[in-house]
């Protein structure tokens, strides 16, 4: 599971801070290994297709062509009641619909990473990887960081058979078969609004110097939901770590970034080494903005629902109906969550639908 020796983590992790520097100033004068291309200075602005297709131009690979590449998906998580009740919840859903999908689907395994440094009791329920946590305090508080540690430690760890890496959360809910969305060298994500490396570009460039190109290399998103290459994947996962644990450190960076410093030291270490992205708006929706579920893979429930008894939506303010998972930090929720009211959109019904449907199945719910 872990590595041994109580001084192995400080030490490995206060030289991988030591290093970025040096790293980030070798990566402006020498290209790093690419196996997987890189977006050109020269690319064409991206369209406005929900699937936004290879910005350096290609050709669509159609279903029927297309070859059978599994992606196994994986979790990190804390062992709190929060993150498990969650973690269940999430993969009841993954082997429902993964069951579903048939003989073609390109949904492999499943990983929850659980970075508490021990077993917790849902080992034999859900698939488990125990990684170390970071040393005591090295996360300022920011309990994130010790994401990028846990894949690092995942990755170098385990024999993964797939090909393929889908990056999930505990409150993603996937909805319906989820094909493998990277090709030709690219990874496949879903693009943040939040998430703009225009807008900081000074910060950003003490991390993506000038001479790796335009600061719009860097796409707008997080590690999550991300399916990349198992090898590209080998090579972020510590720069990953190194450039999220630098920028916490880091004042300026650490206020500009906030909550979603962690997605941007994601997406620039995927810059850095040369991996873009295919944006695919139809990845996931996030009620209770997002209204249709529509063709949708994943339904990611972060944000608080609230309405009153019409179905209104009264963002804001607490409703007289709700549903926000932050409720359950402490305990997990109760099977049967009372339905919305008549008006209330699509995407929520579903959600407090299918989470019904996970805890009525689940045993020892609650306990």
């Amino acid at each position: 599971m872990g590595c041994g020796g109580t001084l192995f983590y400080p030490v490995l992790i206060s030289l991988s801070v030591a290093l970025i520097t040096y790293n980030i100033l070798i990566s402006a004068n020498a290209p790093l290994k690419q196996g997987f291309p890189g977006r050109s200075s020269s690319s064409s602005d991206i369209s406005d297709d929900p699937v936004i297709e290879l910005p350096r131009g290609g050709s669509r690979i159609r279903g029927s062509e297309r070859k059978r590449r599994l992606f196994h998906t994986a979790v990190t998580a804390s062992d709190s009641v929060y993150n498990t009740w969650q973690c269940r919840v999430m993969y009841y859903w993954f082997q429902k619909v993964k069951d579903s999908a048939g003989p073609g689907s390109e949904m492999g395994g499943f990983t929850r990473i659980l970075h508490s440094g021990k077993p917790d009791k849902y080992m034999d329920e859900i698939p488990t990887f125990v990684a170390q946590p970071l040393p005591s305090g090295m996360d300022q508080g920011y309990v994130v960081l010790n994401r990028p540690w846990a894949f690092v430690q995942w990755l170098q760890q385990t024999d993964i058979e797939e090909d393929y890496i889908l990056m999930s959360e505990p409150d993603h809910l996937i909805v319906k078969p989820i094909p493998n969305l990277a090709k030709d060298g690219l990874g496949a994500a879903f693009p943040f609004f939040y998430i703009e490396p225009k807008k900081y570009e000074k910060v950003l460039r003490k991390y993506y110097p000038e001479g790796r190109g335009p600061v719009t290399n860097i796409d707008p998103i997080g590690n999550s939901p991300v399916i990349v290459g198992k090898e590209a994947l080998e090579r972020i996962a510590p720069t990953w770590m190194n450039v999220s644990l630098a920028m916490k450190k880091d004042p300026e960076a650490d206020k500009a970034f906030g909550w979603v410093l962690e997605m941007y030291a994601y997406a620039v270490s995927s810059a850095l080494h040369g991996v873009s992205n295919i944006l695919h708006k139809d990845f996931m929706i996030q009620p209770p903005w997002d209204t249709d579920v529509g063709d949708k893979y994943i339904i990611h429930y972060t944000y608080g629902c609230d309405y009153d008894m019409k179905g209104r939506l009264t963002y804001g303010k607490v409703g007289e109906w709700r549903f926000d998972k932050r409720s359950y930090d402490s305990t997990p929720p109760p099977r049967n969550l009372t339905m919305p009211p008549p008006g209330v959109s699509q995407s929520v019904v579903t959600l407090v639908k299918m989470i019904n449907e996970a805890t009525a199945n689940l045993p020892n719910w609650g306990s």
